[in-house]
């Protein structure tokens, strides 16, 4: 059985994908990246998809799509591989390095220690404690030289 129980998905053809237009596509794309990543909205744990379809005058079969076809992932996946690059980065600062990893988890918009480590797992392949015992062992090495 796999680590975390993650198992591999199954691409699906959604009719309503084809029913956005390209140009559509490209803009919610644009939008969705504004609200998403530079409004840093993927830290707040209750920004659901349809939050993010009301804010953008949309409905959320149409950004379900976008992100499918534009992103290659679900809603789910997209916020999460936000907040697990961000967590990463924390991780490795000395600035955070006395934060537990659950004050970790909180600050990026996991609800759950749970999930954010499966969403950790799946995206790097190892735990978050893991990755940050790597790279507090290589900036130790680092500052040796």
């Amino acid at each position: 059985m796999a680590k975390y129980n993650i198992t591999e998905k199954k691409e699906k053809e959604a009719v309503y994908r084809s029913l956005v237009s390209p140009a559509l596509m490209d803009e919610l794309k644009e939008k969705i990246l504004n609200v998403i990543v530079m409004q840093k909205k993927y830290k707040d744990r209750n920004f659901s998809a349809k939050r993010l379809a009301e804010e953008l005058g949309t409905n959320t079969r149409y950004v379900s799509a976008v992100v499918n076809v534009k992103f290659h992932m679900n809603y789910t996946s997209f916020v999460n591989k936000y907040r697990i690059e961000e967590a990463m980065s924390i991780l490795v600062d000395k600035r955070y390095k006395d934060l537990r990893i659950e004050e970790v988890s909180d600050m990026v918009g996991f609800s759950n220690r749970q999930s954010f480590y499966a969403s950790f797992y799946r995206l790097t392949g190892i735990t978050p404690r893991e990755y940050r015992l790597q790279h507090s062992a290589v900036l130790v090495k680092s500052k040796k030289k």
